[in-house]
């Protein structure tokens, strides 16, 4: 039982069915208020229809009292007539009364010679309304007075009691037709809000069954949602969406295809070269020192390529520690270009420093230094020898510039949209005879986009690169 309950409650929570009872609350109770309105006004139009046949037979019936003098003679075959006819014809009940209140007339011969007290009848001999109208449920009285056409008196009154059982008959009869006609349409509406619930919660169901297959790991989903312009929204951003996570995916399995390659290579070096120690006895100690030595080679280079990745791991989380303190940016190029300078020396390299003005900003020192530092080193080691790199700072009101160009080999254009992905190389055998790892630029473009930056590349083969930099002065959360 708790379980239907549930089952219940989880339904009427349910898009569907909460559409479907708003568009059918919505087409029934508008055309359930129109209806009591229309018959309530239909009934007030019948009464007053009727009200108005009976106060002129009331009139005519005044005329003839006040004609043949029947408030003092009591005799008069045409007023006697005319009562009954009128009274047969509406059910009713008439009565005359003179200014002393006594009936005079009763069509029911009840009331003869009798004093009536009514509110109505008083009225009639101290206003100057021509009729009122009392309701008493299934009858309606109507009361007029009798004027003297000759002296404008009131010399008497007409009560008139119709029954409005003729009217309500008919007023019913009249709302059982519209009722009808309102369950038709209900049912009509009731049938066109399921069918529209469905049609409008489909796209929904397309939409949960193909996220449902992307959780099983089919990324091969594609939505296809025709209709309303939201839908057209929808599929496209899920279809983005899907895009992205199939690149995050292709990217993560050639990311692990590259790092096992990298990984495996300085392995497979020192392999070979204790393999070739292990195999060949009584080697000169220089040969023993020459090959040792490459195996550390490897070793450090290897040691490089974890360092990276590490750096890269760490970069990538969304949460990635950032610490901001406001430093010299001047001071801070200085000092790498110091810590550079042997290794551009043994090229002949010069390293050129231009600053237009101090800067100030918030940045996270070691991060920012492990980026520009790549920077620079790249445009040392992909150089030619007795080349230039030109660092450049700069800024204005909102950021801080940094530009780093070099007279290097340069960068095919085909390879420029491309050099800031992971393990990217543009000269393999260049790269490996560098050190290089293919993670340097990664990095570098990680740390400037946490610094809420953006760096740029130019390049023209055997001209040189220009990489330029752009960072906020005051760091942005």
């Amino acid at each position: 039982m708790k379980k239907l309950w549930s089952d219940f409650i989880y339904n009427l929570r349910g898009m569907r069915t909460q559409m479907f009872l708003i568009l059918l609350c919505v087409g029934t109770i508008p055309i359930i208020f129109l209806v009591n309105l229309i018959t309530n006004e239909y009934n007030s139009q019948l009464i007053s229809q009727r009200t108005d046949e009976l106060q002129s037979y009331g009139t005519v019936i005044s005329n003839l009292v006040t004609s043949s003098g029947y408030l003092s003679t009591q005799e008069s075959s045409d007023v006697e007539n005319e009562t009954e006819e009128i009274a047969n014809i509406y059910q009713g009940r008439i009565i005359i009364v003179d200014k002393d209140l006594k009936v005079i007339r009763d069509t029911y011969n009840i009331e003869n010679g009798k004093t009536i007290v009514s509110t109505e009848v008083v009225k009639c001999f101290s206003d100057d309304q021509n009729k009122y109208i009392n309701n008493l449920g299934e009858y309606m009285q109507l009361t007029m007075p009798i004027v003297d056409p000759v002296t404008n008196e009131t010399t008497g009154a007409i009560i008139i009691s119709y029954s409005t059982k003729n009217i309500q008959l008919t007023s019913k009869a009249v709302t059982r037709k519209v009722i009808f006609a309102v369950c038709a349409i209900v049912l009509v509406i009731l049938l066109i809000s399921f069918v529209y619930s469905i049609f409008l919660t489909k796209p929904l169901s397309k939409l949960t069954d193909s996220i449902n297959e992307i959780s099983k790991g089919n990324m091969a989903v594609k939505l296809d949602m025709h209709g309303y312009s939201e839908l057209h929204k929808i599929t496209d951003s899920f279809n983005q969406m899907i895009e992205v996570i199939q690149n995050q995916e292709s990217s993560r399995q050639e990311f692990v295809s590259n790092v096992s390659h990298e990984l495996k290579t300085p392995l497979a070096s020192m392999k070979v070269l204790s393999d070739s120690l292990l195999s060949q006895e009584g080697m000169p100690e220089e040969i023993y020192r020459e090959f040792l030595g490459d195996i550390t080679t490897e070793i450090e280079r290897m040691t490089q390529i974890i360092n990276d990745l590490l750096s890269m791991v760490k970069l990538d989380q969304n949460t990635a520690n950032i610490i901001i303190s406001n430093i010299s940016i001047n001071d801070l190029i200085e000092q790498l270009l110091k810590r550079l300078r042997p290794i551009a020396g043994k090229r002949n390299i010069e390293l050129i420093f231009e600053s237009f003005r101090p800067v100030m900003a918030d940045v996270d020192e070691v991060k920012l230094s492990m980026a520009l530092n790549n920077l620079i080193e790249n445009a040392i080691k992909y150089n030619y020898d007795d080349g230039w790199v030109k660092v450049t700072l700069n800024a204005d009101h909102k950021f801080f510039y940094v530009t780093v160009q070099d007279s290097g080999v340069g960068i095919p254009e085909d390879s420029l949209d491309s050099v800031f992905e992971r393990f990217f190389r543009v000269d393999k055998a260049r790269s490996r005879a560098t050190g290089g790892t293919g993670l340097g630029l990664a990095i570098t473009r990680s740390v400037i986009l946490l610094h809420r930056g953006s760096i740029k590349v130019y390049s023209k083969e055997k001209e040189g690169t220009t990489f330029t930099v752009r960072i906020p002065l005051n760091y942005i959360q």
